[in-house]
């Protein structure tokens, strides 16, 4: 090898200075889908509304309102991830002496950069939002709840002991025959059953001795014999228990739908990378066709 040639291999760039990453194109195509996103999102909150109603028979089912706002989360997932994404490509300027390969990745990678900025600004709006409310609704229900406790701590300071030992100090202090309190002071015959079911239900049962006990204030006070009495108490226990079996079936109902919306909220995001990304490469190719169009135009 000649000197000339060792003098003009030293001399080509190994490397360019220029970074690959054009940010410019990247933010735009994320305050686009950024904006596409909320508008979509409000527009699907003012239809949903219009699915409630207050009155009977006005609104839809909560199965139906929950299936088509998570139809509607990926629409707009996905419509907001394209657009952004070709916005990406065809902002970005023309990558000169770059192989097609190289700006076949280079566009997919902008656009998926545009789809995480734009995932990143709604994040951060929905959750400042969703602070804003839920702080706004916390302390509505604190003020509610302190005057509900200073209230009912005034009231209960004077009647009840500390409700912890309460009835286990019930059960010590029981009469021989329970008509005799339900007759002489129905208030505290009725606190007493309260402090019973309640105990009850944090034991998950209610034991035979208790029952009776029951019983018995329910056939002095509602003058039914002690059959009947045992009867109504036994009808009582069950509602509660179905009661509570209900409420475990809602929450576990609430915690599939919810395992489920995270599952498809994450397909969703995934499947919105990809359609960045695609719609990206597509932008950026069409960019580049037009580029040569324009410069073939220019020769001739």
């Amino acid at each position: 090898m000649t000197l000339a040639q060792e003098t003009a291999v030293d001399a080509l760039p190994v490397e360019s200075s220029k970074s690959a990453v054009a940010w410019g194109p990247i933010i735009a195509g994320g305050l686009a889908a950024t904006g596409v996103t909320l508008i979509m999102l409000l527009l699907g909150s003012g239809v949903g509304l219009t699915m409630i109603s207050p009155w009977s028979g006005g609104s839809s089912d909560a199965a139906t309102v929950g299936v088509t706002a998570a139809i509607w989360l990926v629409v707009v997932q996905w419509l907001s991830s394209a657009l952004g994404g070709y916005l990406t490509g065809r902002l970005r300027t023309k990558w000169a002496a770059v192989h097609t390969d190289e700006i076949f990745f280079r566009d997919t990678a902008h656009g998926f950069l545009s789809w995480a900025l734009a995932t990143i600004f709604v994040a951060g709006f929905l959750a400042s939002s969703l602070t804003s409310l839920a702080g706004a609704g916390a302390n509505a229900v604190g003020s509610v709840a302190t005057g509900a406790t200073v209230a009912g701590g005034a009231a209960a300071a004077s009647t009840t002991p500390d409700l912890p030992t309460a009835y286990f100090t019930d059960a010590l202090l029981r009469p021989q025959e329970a008509g005799e309190r339900a007759r002489s002071n129905d208030g505290a015959a009725a606190t007493e059953v309260s402090r019973i079911l309640l105990q009850g239900a944090a034991r998950g049962e209610l034991p035979e001795q208790d029952r009776a006990y029951i019983a018995s204030i329910v056939s002095a006070r509602a003058g039914l014999s002690e059959a009947d009495a045992r009867t109504r108490v036994d009808t009582v226990l069950k509602q509660i228990d179905d009661t509570k079996t209900a409420a475990q079936a809602a929450a576990d109902k609430a915690r599939k739908a919810a395992a489920t919306t995270a599952l498809l909220g994450a397909l969703s995001l995934l499947v919105g990378a990809f359609i960045a990304s695609a719609a990206a490469a597509l932008g950026g190719r069409q960019r580049d066709e037009e580029e040569d169009i324009l410069v073939t135009r220019r020769q001739y």
